[in-house]
């Protein structure tokens, strides 16, 4: 439930950078400072926003070639920052499995996304799950 409430702040911090242009992690200091959270919650949102912010760019190529319809800013920015959480989560987060990462992310698309929020998200991550996570063919 903790790791529910972080991934959430991070979500409101996200967006808040996509629609006023301010640093994440000055945007989680002032937001906690407004809004005290646990220090475990805050904790691991801040993990969360210095990862998203490490691989960035890798993260939005996941989702341009998952997306072979739309561009990237086109995606409505609950979606796209919820994409961001679940495919850090699950690709560059050791200890969250794919499968929690992919249903934690479809969980704040119902929640805080459009109606067809979570059938877009499921949609993105489990192609990238399926293309991130494909068997090599063993060499022989």
């Amino acid at each position: 439930m903790r790791r529910r409430k972080a991934r959430e702040l991070a979500l409101r911090m996200l967006y808040q950078v996509e629609t006023h242009g301010e640093d994440r992690l000055e945007a989680l200091t002032k937001y906690c400072s407004l809004f005290p959270y646990q220090e475990d919650i805050a904790d691991y949102a801040r993990y969360l926003l210095t990862g998203i912010g490490t691989h960035q760019e890798k993260i939005d190529e996941f989702i341009r070639q998952a997306c072979e319809h739309w561009r990237i800013d086109r995606i409505a920015y609950v979606d796209k920052n919820v994409l961001r959480i679940g495919i850090f989560e699950m690709i560059f987060s050791v200890d969250v499995p794919p499968k929690v990462a992919i249903d934690e992310a479809i969980e704040m698309g119902k929640k805080y996304g459009s109606e067809d929020s979570r059938e877009f998200i499921n949609g993105v991550l489990d192609r990238i799950l399926k293309d991130h996570y494909k068997e090599k063919p063993a060499d022989g």
